[in-house]
């Protein structure tokens, strides 16, 4: 069991070096750019994957973490996070659109998570849900809507592999792959991306641990195949903005309870 003064063995950080509010991108390169948006910045650790700088906003230490790619890697920033003391958090990232409504360019902001992928699993039962934090997601949708973006809030698909996603007719379970992804069809769900389910689960595993997820959408697969137009946008400004815009709203409002 880890001490709460002790460096965490994969972020090599100690308690005092990490903010109550947590921002989640994958990319270690994203990190900077987010850092940029909060004052008197500095990078705390950098190792494997995880890139972490600390910030303040509204006169609150923040910090910004990348997780990697894939649940495993999301689960352990956050609980080594958590550790030092983080207590909410958002993950902004990237993901693909499903529902044909999603269109690159527009952000989403995940009330919940299918949980295709592993991670979750040495958390709880498959019957429970991978669900956002109210209070996050209201702030995320409060957000993106304070600063003029066109965001889908609903449902995301979380998977493990993104080649079985993009390649899977080349898969010996081909069949599993495209009928599962038709029922995500079917059932509304908005988009597709590989980490949001991991740490939905593993915060609500932990106490006092609030989560909520936001995304560019990079493109649209589906609009595609039906031959709708099919923008792509790889630049993630948007739901970086909406991301900070969140963590100021949920810090003013912590203040006034």
């Amino acid at each position: 069991m880890l001490h709460r003064d002790a460096n965490v063995y994969h972020l090599k950080c100690s308690h005092g070096d990490i903010g109550g509010y947590c921002i989640l991108p994958g990319d270690p390169a994203r990190v900077p750019l987010i850092a940029e948006h909060l004052t008197n910045t500095y990078q705390v650790s950098q190792n494997r994957e995880y890139n972490l700088y600390t910030g303040f906003l509204e006169g609150v230490k923040i910090t910004v973490c990348s997780t990697g790619i894939g649940g495993p890697s999301a689960s352990i920033a956050l609980e080594e996070l958590n550790i030092l003391g983080g207590h909410t958090f958002i993950r902004v990232g990237t993901c693909g659109g499903i529902n044909t409504k999603v269109i690159g360019g527009d952000l989403v902001i995940a009330t919940a998570a299918v949980r295709q992928e592993g991670t979750t699993l040495h958390y709880a039962p498959i019957e429970f849900p991978a669900v956002s934090d109210f209070d996050v997601t209201v702030a995320l949708a409060c957000g993106a809507s304070n600063l003029g973006y066109r965001a889908h809030t609903g449902v995301v698909q979380s998977k493990d592999s993104f080649y079985g996603q993009h390649d899977p007719n080349r898969m010996p379970v081909f069949n599993e792959l495209n009928a599962k992804w038709e029922a995500w069809k079917r059932l509304g769900v908005l988009a597709s991306e590989m980490e949001t389910a991991a740490l939905f689960v593993a915060s609500s595993a932990l106490k006092n641990v609030r989560c909520g997820a936001v995304f560019n959408v990079l493109w649209n697969q589906e609009r595609k195949r039906e031959g709708l137009p099919n923008p792509e946008n790889h630049d993630n400004t948007k739901a970086i903005l909406t991301a900070v815009e969140a963590v100021r709203l949920l810090i003013k409002a912590d203040k006034n309870i």
